[in-house]
């Protein structure tokens, strides 16, 4: 069985061609580089960008496979979250797709996606464990029990990790993507030459984030900084990669041992930053947890991860998604069904 997936919940459009006793075909992705100079994504030009791309993209993949649409037997879309204009451009497309193929057609939590891209390594987790989803908009500890089962134990009550890293770089003057450009910067940095809070780490066992605070702290520490000095500013986006790490890992542990759950799977874009997987996975050991984590195309936003938890949904419950309703939820939560 073949089984298409599409992503387009924020600015990456993307086509993956996934079948169960192979694996992942083919994952391609577009990344809009147009919002750059916006300094952020632009949810209108998001949708347009999506529209534009999504059919060659989909005629790529197929070229790539040596298949033709008619092979497809179901496809799987984002539904949530996301920006709602970009997820509309996926879903109608999948929708549209599947009516004209008499094919089931399957929404997938873009959060869940991530939570198991880890099952198309090599190196994979036994259920439970619990997840470290690190993006843009999530922050989150999830008690994974199996496959559709999701227990939110900690969540950003404010700004997620990956908001305040692109806040923090649009100061230091960086372009989008900031918070992978601030890392880039970090390697030129002294360690420990400024340290900033480790926010909500003092009591034990509160497992919710909050980065607004460490956003506000830096943001004034930066007014009183030279930044014409190269120098200066490395210094502050390497403290502020120790802390965000830092106060990641600590939030972690405390839901590992809470639980007495020995493996960690960290997940989405921020889970590829090099230092924060090598601060994990030194401390982990030490406790005797194991990590994992997926390889840095798997980490971002892609469409593999939709297509393999479609595939397992579809499999689960073959019968539900034939032509059903189509489901769009900007703010869809891992605890929710679709």
């Amino acid at each position: 069985m073949i089984i298409m997936g599409i992503e387009t919940s924020c600015d990456d459009t993307a086509v993956a061609i996934y079948t169960k006793s192979i694996g992942i075909l083919c994952n391609n992705i577009y990344t809009q580089k147009i919002h750059s100079k916006y300094g952020g994504v632009v949810p209108e030009l998001a949708a347009r960008n999506h529209l534009k791309k999504i059919i060659p993209l989909i005629k790529k993949s197929l070229i790539k496979i040596k298949k033709k649409l008619n092979d497809i037997n179901a496809i799987a879309y984002t539904s949530g979250p996301g920006q709602i204009n970009s997820l509309i451009i996926g879903a109608i497309i999948s929708h549209t797709l599947a009516f004209s193929l008499n094919i089931p057609v399957i929404p997938v939590n873009h959060m869940e996606g991530h939570l198991f891209s880890i099952m198309l390594q090599k190196k994979k987790p036994i259920l439970p464990f619990i997840g470290l989803l690190i993006s843009g908009g999530h922050t989150q500890l999830i008690y994974t029990y199996k496959f559709g089962k999701y227990k939110i134990l900690g969540t950003n009550i404010d700004d997620a990790v990956g908001e305040t890293l692109d806040k923090i770089s649009k100061l230091l003057g960086l372009d989008y993507p900031g918070g992978k450009n601030l890392f880039k910067l970090s390697k030129y940095g002294t360690k420990k030459k400024f340290f900033f809070p480790r926010p909500m780490t003092l009591k034990k066992n509160n497992l919710n984030f909050s980065f607004s605070g460490l956003k506000t702290f830096v943001t004034n520490f930066i007014k009183k900084q030279n930044l014409n000095n190269f120098k200066i500013k490395a210094d502050i986006a390497c403290g502020l990669e120790d802390a965000v790490i830092e106060t990641l890992y600590i939030k972690s542990l405390w839901a590992l041992k809470k639980y007495n759950i020995n493996q960690l799977v960290i997940a989405g874009g921020v889970s590829s930053n090099q230092k924060l997987r090598k601060f994990f996975y030194k401390n982990l050991k030490k406790n005797n947890i194991k990590l994992f984590y997926s390889n840095k195309k798997l980490c971002t936003d892609n469409a593999a991860m939709i297509a393999y938890v479609g595939a397992k949904k579809f499999f689960s419950k073959k019968n539900k998604y034939v032509l059903n309703d189509i489901s769009i939820n900007s703010k869809l939560s891992l605890e929710d069904k679709i």
